[in-house]
């Protein structure tokens, strides 16, 4: 990047990425713009549409050949424009979204108007930021634009700037005297809410974008999150400001706030926002858009937590889905369609960052699937893993109609089978089930579905069941006639079913239910009620025999209990089940349920 006030080592263990993010504003005073009069309440469904993001920020050849991010152009934007509305509209992609950039020239020096408000750089935008929404609007779509949070250092100009529509005030009455920075880049003055100016300031900038036409605004470098913490990177003021500027404006702008949102604030983003960023960039900033490993990978652990928390007027945003240009995307076939198919069904917004004047016929079979966006935009909830094993994972969701939404993943790095058992939904006996890629009725399958799967391969089923409900038999972990080893202690739970759990299992700390009584011999998908602030391991075992490993998803905080399934061999009669740290440090455990019958 050219300004180190927009670098930032963005941290991902186990390994370490250099990454970058940027801001952006709005340009001058115009006569005030008509609202959209019959425009819809933003983020009813999870949106979708194309960033300019992906493409300015990659190394693929010939996509910057002028410099870094020099592919943000006004024709650049409307060369995808018109080829959204051509090739995606029809499928429900409707925003095009203007990133980081596009006030400052390619040496990245910034423009602003006389009120410390951003302004097109006359080279990459020569007809103003109006224009560009118009041009936009005329293809029957919606326009989007980007904003870093806070007071950009260049735009204090000494604190003299006035203020638009705030007689006396300026940018020295907008900020802390210290001049504290805040957001991912330390590139902003804090704002000082405090002092009403600042609202003011918020405002203004709020009915620039609503005269320009935007529907949509990305307000990025946001904490707590953003990899940055404590009360300089506090911005949920900024949100609720924004909120309350947008709502004065009369128009409907979709709020989305970026990046890598902290989960304790979650009350705060779905209050103030219609969307949150909850993991870091999805591009791996290297010679093609994505790879699999750079963050692609990492939603399977970070997305569960979040899972419950999304619905109409908010959504969880996984980042951009670039799937289309084979090649320049960085993934295998198999990659992409994974990486489609749990966004889909994590409810995520579905906006991709591939050049959609180049889209493959198999990237434009997967952001067209008819019965894929779908589900995304179903008003079932966000699937959730319910076996997380190791490298072979089912996520499922139940529809308002009765199936199921079941995804199959074989996150390894060679072929697996994975097994979809019904139990696991349930349910047990028959069901019906259709693949939603290839549009096609399987037949029926009884008490399980098994697919083979290529490496980071998936399937993604509707499963209706036609058989009978699973009937369990429940053991809290706090049983007195359970063991204990090591650490392990029981402790109050006001989130577990019996007020209790049990805890502290980190190096060598045991939890054993000494009597898990079943009918016959049979492999088990037994039910775990746990909590954990992150995502953890333990070892299970039966009846003293070999353990297995099994990760259990963060459930996000120590306060919420999740489910999964771990399958457990049992032998007819009475058994015993244990939950080992190991060396590390396992899920705080509140209770098991064990299914009748295998």
């Amino acid at each position: 990047m050219r300004s180190p006030s927009y670098s930032v080592l963005r941290t991902r263990a186990p390994r370490f990425l250099a990454v970058l993010a940027m801001a952006a504003g709005a340009l001058a005073a115009v006569p005030p713009a008509q609202a959209d009069t019959a425009a819809p309440t933003p983020a009813a469904k999870p949106y979708m549409g194309w960033t300019s993001w992906s493409m300015q920020s990659s190394k693929y050849p010939g996509l910057n050949p002028d410099g870094d991010y020099s592919y943000l152009t006004e024709a650049n934007v409307l060369k995808q424009t018109d080829a959204l509305a051509a090739k995606l509209k029809k499928y429900g992609y409707e925003y095009v979204n203007i990133d980081a950039g596009w006030w400052r020239d390619k040496a990245w020096t910034p423009h602003f108007d006389r009120y410390a408000r951003q302004q097109a750089d006359p080279v990459r935008f020569p007809r103003g930021m109006k224009a560009v929404a118009d041009h936009i609007h005329a293809k029957g779509l919606k326009a989007g634009i980007y904003l870093p949070v806070g007071l950009e250092k260049e735009a204090y100009d000494r604190g003299a700037a006035p203020i638009w529509n705030a007689p006396g005030c300026t940018t020295a009455d907008l900020v802390y005297a210290d001049l504290r920075t805040t957001n991912g880049w330390d590139s902003a003055y804090k704002l000082d809410f405090a002092k009403p100016c600042a609202q003011k300031y918020i405002d203004s900038q709020a009915q620039l974008f609503a005269d320009w036409g935007y529907d949509f605004l990305k307000l990025d470098g946001v904490g707590p999150g953003s990899f940055k913490s404590g009360e300089n990177y506090d911005n949920v003021a900024d949100v609720a400001a924004w909120q309350q500027a947008i709502a004065a404006t009369g128009r409907p702008i979709h709020l989305e706030i970026s990046w890598s949102l902290d989960y304790g604030h979650v009350a705060d983003w779905k209050k103030y926002s219609n969307g949150w960023r909850i993991d870091t960039d999805v591009e791996c900033y290297c010679n093609t858009l994505v790879s699999w490993e750079n963050s692609v990978d990492d939603r399977f652990d970070d997305a569960p937590a979040w899972a419950r928390h999304a619905g109409p007027g908010g959504w969880n945003d996984l980042d951009s889905l670039n799937v289309g240009n084979g090649a320049m995307d960085g993934l295998t076939k198999a990659e992409r369609q994974t990486y489609a198919t749990l966004w889909a069904i994590s409810k995520s917004p579905l906006y991709t960052g591939d050049d959609l004047t180049r889209l493959d016929s198999y990237g434009l079979s997967l952001l067209t699937n008819t019965e894929v966006i779908a589900v995304d935009q179903s008003d079932a909830p966000p699937a959730v893993p319910v076996t997380p094993s190791d490298r072979q994972q089912v996520w499922a969701a139940k529809n308002p109609d009765g199936t199921f939404t079941v995804a199959l993943f074989n996150l390894a790095d060679a072929p697996a089978a994975v097994t979809a058992d019904f139990s696991t939904l349930g349910f047990t006996g028959k069901a019906a089930a259709r693949d939603l890629w290839n549009h096609e009725n399987l037949g029926t399958y009884r008490d399980r579905i098994t697919q083979a799967l290529p490496a980071h391969g998936s399937r993604l089923f509707k499963v209706t069941p036609r058989g009978q409900a699973v009937t369990w038999s429940g053991v809290e972990a706090e049983d007195p006639a359970n063991t204990h080893a090591g650490n392990a202690s029981v402790a109050d739970c006001s989130a577990c079913s019996g007020g209790k759990k049990v805890g502290n299992l980190y190096q060598g700390g045991r939890l054993t239910f000494n009597d898990v009584v079943v009918a016959k011999d049979g492999t088990y998908q037994i039910k775990v009620s746990y909590i954990s602030g992150d995502a953890r391991s333990a070892l299970v075992s039966a009846n003293g025999n070999g353990s297995t490993s099994h990760k259990f998803p963060s459930t996000g905080d120590w306060s919420t209990v999740n489910t999964v399934h771990v399958p457990v061999s049992l032998k007819a009669g009475a058994n015993t089940l244990t939950f080992d740290s190991g060396s590390g440090y396992a899920p705080d455990i509140d209770r098991i349920d064990v299914p009748k019958s295998s």
